[in-house]
């Protein structure tokens, strides 16, 4: 009698030493950190897996952990070809395999995928008849929607809190679950819950079984993945809630969001309560009406800027050194129109794929016309107006340029997010040939920018296409290979790290972002360097090459402050508005002790003022520590102190600001020559002195 062997099919899983395991199919992440280490099972969070051979493509679904579809609420799947698993996931083919534990970055997303379930569950506990948005993780933490008729008050999000601590101490396992598509769709129907419905409806197809996770009597429909069990997550603060309407439409319901955040320990968790604390004091909206800098006027609109005198002043100076750096790189200003007729954004490709970011059109006689939410447009005309010969190149050309753009209301934020703003725009048109040396030109002018206001960290990202995904971009392989290669070459010229990310590149290029890192250690996103092959083709831009051919410019958009209003707001909240001596909107305040001494304190004003300094004189009848309390207040660097003894010896009593004691009395024209230099130094600080 013979027997038929059964043999398990064999796969072999790659580990990041380069080692080899070969494994029955069906194993799991878990059984192999726990043949490695019974140390490694017990602190890994999540496993990152990449079919052997597999190049970098994206994830097969473009939904989030809930079925939701904008990227911003991107599930945690990589776009470098790895994706996050469950431990529990069978493993079907052969892999490169990471195990991530609590040391792996990467593992805090999956991790507050995780917290957001555990908020949700709390939720539904003490308020079984809320309905369930979705609940993605975010960059600092995470969030989810309800629907609830009744408002969360502060005293519920106390509870929810508290009882998010009990299912984490219940150390529920999280569990995915395959159900009948049509099943789940019966259950969330008969709960009413019409946004599950949607998710399932819009993102699952049908007569396909549909993903759902249980962590004890919750279940939510989900991709996943997520880390092993509610225990795992110790460090979590439920922050805030905010209005958020359902699919983002002001005729659907309004939903409820909660934000939360979370860490792998407490220590982090505090780090960042405190950074939070601190941004509150930093607050541009906050400290921009405390120091009469701006406003945001109802009767006007929101998301437009006023810019108070103060503010105006700093503008200035922060215009004037642009366009100072534009002439000294060999830049041409240029001016252009607010509005343009509907056709030029036909032809630039807006009106297709921008219209919904853009103002409805003004019908006007002749034409239907839009105001322009970019400069690009208007400088591609003006390098079109006359043929350029190769000697020509490059030109670059460069605008403070206001522009508009629709943004709705739920998404303004103070100088961050508006409707009008004037961006630091140059567009640069060259050869092939002269790309890279655009391209390094573009970043070296970045950096002078971050130097010169007190910026001395940062980060740097290089988005690239996915080659993969050729619909979505503009171009063929040949125009990709060169626009990357340059970016890249350009980088390392000048010896810079960066991360490259495949996939978010704009449609018409690859780009460089460059975020700055503030006195708290925030990042914020505000230089960028794009390359461009679409605009030039559909404005048929040319040059007249060496050989007399016509031949196609390459093109380079560059933005570094971003735009003031976002690049103004940072310098608020990076300084806490307490700026520097040549950028402060007040640079010394003189404060005579008594109505007497106001002379003496007119001749000091003059003086400072004969010297390019911007000095204001409190003549009020007003006790002088009034006056020191108010100015103080106002963050002015310097206060001048003068009363007899410093009028009958031409000197001032100097205080600084951020000191407790006065610093001292010093000549007058000692004083003046110390702020000088500060501002010719642009110093960051005050206490520089002859």
């Amino acid at each position: 009698m013979s027997q038929t062997l059964q043999t398990s099919t064999m796969i072999n899983i790659t580990l990041p030493d380069g080692s080899k395991r070969e494994v029955p199919q069906g194993t799991t992440p878990y059984d192999i950190a726990k043949s490695i280490s019974p140390r490694l099972a017990e602190a890994a969070l999540v496993a990152k897996v990449k079919p052997l051979g597999a190049s970098a493509q994206p994830p097969a679904a473009a939904t989030d952990g809930h079925g939701n579809a904008p990227a911003s609420m991107h599930a945690p799947q990589s776009k470098d070809g790895w994706q996050f698993a469950d431990l529990s996931k069978p493993l079907e083919q052969d892999i490169e395999l990471r195990l991530l534990t609590d040391r792996d970055p990467e593992a805090l997303e999956v991790y507050r995928h995780s917290s957001a379930h555990l908020l949700a569950t709390a939720v539904l506990e003490l308020f079984p008849e809320a309905k369930l948005g979705h609940g993605p993780p975010t960059e600092t933490g995470f969030f989810y929607d309800f629907y609830r008729p009744t408002p969360f008050t502060p005293e519920d999000l106390e509870k929810i809190e508290k009882r998010m601590g009990e299912v984490a101490s219940r150390d529920e396992k999280f569990q995915r679950e395959l159900v009948p598509r049509e099943e789940g769709l019966a259950r969330y129907k008969a709960e009413n819950d019409f946004m599950k419905v949607h998710f399932i409806e819009q993102f699952t197809k049908s007569g396909e079984p549909i993903s759902a996770y249980r962590n004890g009597r919750f279940v939510d429909f989900c991709r996943g993945p997520h880390i092993p069990s509610t225990g795992r997550i110790k460090a979590f603060k439920l922050l805030n809630l905010a209005g958020a309407y359902w699919l983002g439409d002001e005729k659907n319901p309004q939903l409820q969001r909660i934000y939360g955040t979370s860490f792998f320990n407490k220590k982090d968790l505090d780090q960042y309560l405190h950074q939070l604390e601190e941004a509150k004091k930093r607050d541009h909206r906050v400290l921009g009406k405390q120091l009469d800098l701006f406003s945001i006027q109802e009767l006007a609109g929101p998301g437009l800027i006023f810019w108070h005198p103060k503010g105006g002043i700093m503008r200035k100076l922060m215009e004037d050194w642009m366009r100072d750096e534009y002439l000294r790189r060999d830049y041409s200003l240029v001016y252009t129109p607010h509005i343009f007729r509907v056709n030029l954004w036909k032809t630039s490709g807006h009106e297709g794929y921008y219209a919904q970011n853009m103002f409805t059109p003004m019908e006007l006689d002749d034409a239907d016309y839009r105001v322009k939410p970019m400069n690009c447009p208007g400088h591609i005309l003006i390098y079109a107006d006359a043929l350029r010969s190769y000697r020509d190149l490059p030109v670059r050309l460069g605008e403070l340029g206001t522009v508009y753009r629709y943004e709705r209301s739920g998404v303004m934020h103070g100088l961050m997010r508006v409707r009008g703003f004037t961006q630091d725009d140059a567009h640069i048109f060259c050869t092939p040939e002269q790309i890279e040396d655009e391209i390094v030109g573009c970043i070296d002018f970045a950096l002078a920018v971050l130097k010169a206001f007190g910026f001395e960290e940062f980060n740097v990202e290089l988005s690239i296409w996915d080659p993969n995904d050729k619909k979505s971009f503009l171009g063929g392989d040949e125009k990709w290979e060169l626009a990357i290669r340059s970016l890249e070459n350009a980088l390392n010229r000048r010896n810079i790290p960066y991360k490259t990310i495949p996939g978010e590149a704009a449609f018409y290029g690859p780009k460089i972002d460059i975020k700055l890192v503030d006195a708290i250690g925030r990042r914020w996103q505000l230089s960028t360097v794009q390359f461009d092959f679409n605009l030039p083709e559909r404005f048929e831009l040319e040059y007249v090459a060496e050989d007399g051919t016509r031949k196609r410019p390459l093109m380079v958009h560059r933005a570094l402050y971003g735009s003031m209003e976002r690049f103004f707001g940072t310098l608020i909240e990076h300084y806490a508005g307490a700026f520097p001596v040549w950028l402060s909107p007040v640079q010394v305040a003189v404060i005579p002790i008594s109505e007497k001494h106001t002379e003496y304190g007119t001749k000091v004003w003059q003086q400072l003022k004969d010297a390019g300094i911007r000095a204001e004189l409190d003549a009020r009848n007003e006790k002088m520590n009034a006056k020191i309390r108010e100015h103080t207040l106002q963050k002015v660097p310097f206060l001048l102190v003068v009363g007899e003894k410093e009028a009958e010896a031409g000197t001032v009593n100097v205080r600084v600001r951020g000191q407790q004691q006065p610093e001292g009395t010093v000549p007058i024209s000692q004083f003046v020559e110390r702020v000088k230099r500060l501002i010719e130094d642009k110093s960051v600080g005050l206490t520089a002195s002859t």
